[in-house]
This record gives structure tokens, C-alpha cells and sequence, in this order.
């Protein structure tokens, strides 16, 4: 055995502490977003919707989508989206129509009503954004190099999800 091997234990462990300290804080970020976005509900008055649904406003922005649509692109990672997207619809947040390609696939888009939702949550981010910079919480540089790795670790994971299929 090499008088080396505990050093490069020892940095596999440290590596490993903080990745699975990473995994933890994406999900607590997550957390904390939906917390926020619901506090800016209330303040807003937007009472009849939840966070996830305000999210998922968000991230339909302009587009017009399928639910299937809106779980590939990752725009929604919800077990529930037709469930939300059905909800929306009802509260007129969202209108959709059949397919005209295959009728079996249903298309939805925001409303004017969901627009404000979107709008309000856009407000929102922005003033972050803001915030962030105004506090030298983060740089245009840092941002740039948190999303890389983040991407680098989507990528990565993905990768893993075909492979093993």
C-alpha cells in the first residue's frame, strides 16, 4: 500500500461531504424559492394558487406546451403537473385546446390572468437579481460559473439516466 492512498481517501471523502452538502442545498434552494414566491403571493393578494403553480406560470411564459412538454424541457419536475395544469385551467390561469396533430395531446398556454401571475413572479426575480448585485451577493462572472457547473451536473446526470437504460 502506498503512503499516498490515505491522502487520496481523504480527498475522495472531502469530496464526497461536499457534494452530498451540494445535493442537499439544490434542494433547500428549491425549498426556499417556493417560500419566497409564496410570500409574494400573499403580499400580492394571489391567494387561489400555489408556489409550484406559480412557477410553472412562469416557466410556460409565451410558450405554448403539452405537460409532457413541460416535464422534458424541465420546466416542471412535479409527479402532479397534469393535476396543476388542470387546475390552472379551471382558475383560468391557462387555456388549452386538443392537438391538431394528435388529438390525443393536449396544448395549453397562459391567459391574461396567468400573464399577471407570470408578470408578478418576473418582478420578483428581477428585483433578486438586483438585490444580489447591489449586495455583492453575486457577479456577473459568479452567476456565469454557478450555472456552468450546474449544467455540467445536469449533464452529467443525464447521462447517467440513458446509460443505464
Amino acid at each position: 500500500m502506498s503512503i499516498y492512498t490515505p491522502i487520496v481517501d481523504a480527498s475522495k471523502s472531502d469530496f464526497m461531504h461536499n457534494y452530498l452538502d451540494t445535493l442537499s442545498m439544490v434542494e433547500r434552494l428549491h425549498r426556499l424559492l417556493l417560500d419566497v414566491i409564496k410570500d409574494d403571493f400573499e403580499r400580492l393578494g394571489i391567494l387561489e394558487i400555489n408556489a409550484v403553480q406559480g412557477l410553472l406560470l412562469f416557466n410556460v411564459g409565451d410558450h405554448e406546451v403539452s405537460a409532457g412538454e413541460l416535464k422534458s424541457r424541465g420546466y416542471y419536475q412535479g409527479s402532479n403537473v397534469s393535476y396543476n395544469l388542470k387546475k390552472l385551467v379551471d382558475m383560468g390561469y391557462m387555456e388549452h385546446h386538443r392537438c391538431e396533430l394528435d388529438r390525443r395531446s393536449v396544448r395549453v398556454k397562459l391567459s391574461q390572468k396567468g400573464k399577471v401571475v407570470r408578470d408578478s413572479i418576473a418582478t420578483l426575480f428581477k428585483g433578486h437579481a438586483g438585490g444580489m448585485i447591489d449586495k455583492n451577493i453575486l457577479d456577473p462572472k459568479s452567476i456565469v460559473s454557478i450555472t456552468k457547473t450546474l449544467r455540467e451536473v445536469e449533464r452529467y446526470w443525464t447521462d447517467q439516466i440513458r446509460y443505464i437504460y
